[in-house]
């Protein structure tokens, strides 16, 4: 059992924001003393959930994932593998949490968008696009094209959508590649990639995460479109005032039970008619569920209950101080932090070192891409400030992304797009989205315009920054050969 290396990972990726606003609390903004406690009684169970939603996917999901990607493909059967495909990534995002939190936000400050189908349009979404991805691994289609055509229509459709709807749909590509979604549909292309072996399978590892994040922003900007942006935006934007944690609880376990059971099923449907594992697994498959379930509860208690609260009070009250500039250099500050918190990160430094044979150094890539998305938080916050429109970022930001992709060896693009999500963590979904929709109440702006953004803009930077990385692989790799 891994749960005290999993508890060990969850403690680097909360403390340091219980440390930041305990700083700013005793100095630039106080939130009082029963807030406080309350964020501190919700970091602990943040934790707790969260180590216990970790183990429970390595048990439970991840295995699976896998399992049912290499017996998909050896079935050969391609209508098979579309439906299941399309189902895996379908329920696995309901029961993302991430997707969870970034509903309650937008509902939050936004009552007219409904929750249920909002996430509902999100699964979607990445369902087909999963089923998108695992079909450029089979036909081994050119993965840099495939993003030129999906992110051209995205930006059509946003161009059509409500402004609304369009800040919200890129945010949910960043926050539906989280803690849940992505060790699995990792798992899932690996499956698929094992049956072609070697330097194919390398390659074609990486980049469904990329392409499954796609998903999510077109099924929100055609949600605008369908909806035609209906908008009531709440007047404070601040965040929905919740209960006590005793009282939260009860909703917050029925609501994660009817997201689990449907993923239940459908593992119950695979094993008994594609993967077929032996009764111990079974049972190892079980405890990750229950594993997954309590700490999914536990960590939408606590995230409900005060952590989004208190991000979201210190938004505030910074942002009615007479300096509230000072709003953007917190924001790099922020940015820095949370993603040298997010333990994913660490993984993905590893990974690029692997690759590269030692030439990128961890720390090289940790100081890339801590100054990106501390960029990244300092640019949003400017964008609260200012009411600067998201198109002005998002478009040259992702049109030197797709640039680089013309220069960058093939497996640095995959893995850039697939890091977007790794960058975009709980901590964003949650504390640094509830931080930006306070500051934007307070300094008199629209939070469904101006806040909304956020993960997207962190979710953008690692795409620039790996593809980046991997240019000057490339040319170190060229130097060594001479």
């Amino acid at each position: 059992m891994n749960i005290v290396v999993k508890l060990k990972e969850t403690c680097i990726s909360v403390v340091p924001i219980i440390v930041i606003v305990l700083l700013l609390n005793f100095t630039i903004a106080p939130v009082g003393s029963a807030s406080l406690v309350r964020f501190l009684v919700g970091s602990v169970l943040v934790i707790i959930g969260l180590t216990l939603f970790l183990v429970g996917a390595d048990l439970g999901i991840s295995p699976i994932g896998q399992k049912a990607g290499a017996a998909l493909t050896a079935k050969r059967k391609l209508a098979l593998l579309i439906g299941a495909a399309f189902a895996i990534g379908f329920f696995i995002t309901i029961a993302e949490p991430d997707v969870q939190v970034l509903a309650t936000q937008v509902v939050g400050v936004n009552p007219a968008v409904p929750k249920i189908p909002l996430i509902l349009m999100i699964a979607v979404g990445v369902g087909f696009f999963v089923v998108v991805g695992l079909l450029r691994i089979v036909f081994n289609l050119s993965y840099r094209w495939l993003l030129i055509i999906s992110y051209g229509v995205v930006f059509l459709c946003a161009y059509f959508t409500s402004p609304d709807f369009m800040a919200v749909g890129f945010d949910a590509g960043g926050a539906t590649t989280g803690p849940m979604t992505v060790p699995f549909i990792i798992a899932l292309g690996v499956g698929v990639a094992s049956s072609k072996g070697g330097a194919a399978n390398r390659d074609s590892s990486f980049g469904l995460t990329g392409i499954a994040s796609i998903g999510p922003i077109l099924a929100v900007l055609l949600l605008g479109i369908i909806t035609k942006g209906s908008s009531s935006a709440a007047a404070s934007g601040s965040q929905v005032e919740f209960a006590g944690f005793v009282a939260v609880m009860p909703e917050i376990a029925k609501e994660i039970l009817s997201s689990l059971l449907p993923m239940a099923v459908m593992f119950i449907v695979f094993q008994l008619t594609l993967i077929h594992m032996p009764p111990y697994q079974v049972r190892r498959m079980i405890k990750g569920l229950i594993y997954t379930y309590i700490g999914l509860v536990l960590f939408m208690t606590g995230v409900q209950g005060g952590f989004m609260m208190v991000g979201s009070t210190i938004g505030e009250v910074i942002g009615k101080l007479s300096y509230s500039w000072i709003l953007i250099p917190i924001g790099l500050v922020l940015g820095a932090v949370v993603v040298c918190a997010e333990p994913a990160v660490w993984v993905l430094n590893e990974q690029i070192e692997e690759i590269s044979g030692g030439h990128i150094r961890k720390r090289f890539m940790l100081v890339s891409l801590s100054a990106g998305i501390a960029l990244a938080i300092g640019l949003s916050m400017y964008r609260v400030l200012s009411g600067a429109s998201l198109w002005y970022f998002i478009i040259p930001g992702y049109a030197l992304a797709v640039l680089l992709t013309f220069f960058t060896p093939k497996l640095f693009t995959a893995i850039a797009f697939d890091s977007g999500g790794v960058a975009s963590g709980p901590m964003t979904s949650t504390f640094i989205l509830s931080f930006t929709l306070g500051a934007s109440a307070a300094s008199g702006g629209n939070p469904v315009l101006d806040a909304f953004g956020v993960i997207a803009m962190v979710a953008m930077t690692p795409l620039i920054t790996i593809q980046i990385l991997g240019l000057v692989f490339s040319m170190k790799e060229k130097q060594y050969g001479k």
